[in-house]
């Protein structure tokens, strides 16, 4: 697990850098020379909730851009975005090298954290990467396998995880160092974060992983490592659980002016109040 964070902790910085590189010299966002066009977005069900704030506020700038936005999962975000079927595409994991050689041009515009959630009534309030590997494998499925840590909690665990395909699913897994074929065979699998919180605030003995931006006062998030998913914890990578929010568009392709409008826009001030609501602004 030691190698997974070490890496984590160097590679934040460099992303921020690369997005620093991305943003300079961004203002408030260009006019949009295109009214009445459209843009399409889709991909990450987990960047969905932040886009839709940024929607709202844009919007009211450029009401006559018109702006769908489609939650299907990181993969269609980034396939539709290099096939053209989505002038914006959403992710939230890094691109695979394959990916990337697709031609497609990805921008981080925040970086969230994965928060291990339990029920409010969980005595438990600090879990290892061990301890979370080991309940997502399987080799632990009671709570008092914790030891200490389970504060005298005991009983089954009921592990939920998120679908095949899922952004949150794939980072989580890549960051905990896990493989598909090694999730618990009991684990619950269930679709989008609302679904995975709910789940969890409605049995005692669950545990599953949502956005820190998607934790409200229905379920409660634990330390990892001792470091709560606080911004300060993220940025510096002492919390380990974190992945990149990336829009991708396609290298080569010069996006509309009211798509380039809009991408300026989010790596602009304005944009970057509305991620520092939630998750942790790149600038």
């Amino acid at each position: 697990m030691k190698k997974t964070s070490n890496i984590f902790k160097l590679a934040l910085p460099a992303l921020l850098a690369i997005a620093g590189i991305a943003f300079a010299g961004c203002g408030g966002g260009t006019p949009a020379q295109d009214q009445g066009q459209s843009i399409s977005v889709g991909g990450s069900t987990s960047v969905t909730p932040l886009m839709e704030q940024f929607l709202g506020a844009f919007n009211q700038l450029h009401p006559d851009i018109t702006i769908t936005v489609s939650g299907t999962g990181s993969g269609d975000g980034i396939r539709g975005a290099g096939d053209g079927i989505h002038d914006i595409g959403m992710s939230s994991r890094a691109l695979a090298p394959a990916e990337l050689g697709l031609g497609l041009n990805p921008t981080v515009v925040a970086i969230d954290g994965i928060a291990l959630v339990l029920h409010n009534a969980s005595p438990i309030s600090n879990l290892t990467m061990q301890q979370v590997r080991d309940i997502y494998t399987g080799a632990i499925t009671n709570w008092e396998q914790l030891g200490e840590a389970a504060n005298g909690k005991s009983g089954g665990i009921a592990v939920i995880s998120r679908e095949p395909g899922s952004g949150t699913r794939g980072a989580f897994q890549e960051i905990i160092e896990f493989s598909d074929a090694q999730l618990a065979v009991h684990a619950n699998i269930l679709d989008g974060q609302g679904a995975v919180r709910a789940g969890v605030a409605g049995n005692p003995s669950a545990i599953g992983y949502i956005s820190i931006g998607a934790v409200d006062g229905s379920v409660r998030a634990v330390s990892i490592g001792g470091y709560a998913p606080t911004e300060e914890n993220i940025r510096a990578g002492s919390y380990a659980i974190a992945r990149p929010f990336i829009l991708i568009t396609r290298h080569g392709h010069t996006p509309s002016p009211a798509a380039q409008s809009f991408l300026d826009w989010v790596l602009s001030d304005a944009g970057q109040a509305i991620v520092g609501i939630n998750y942790v602004r790149v600038n």
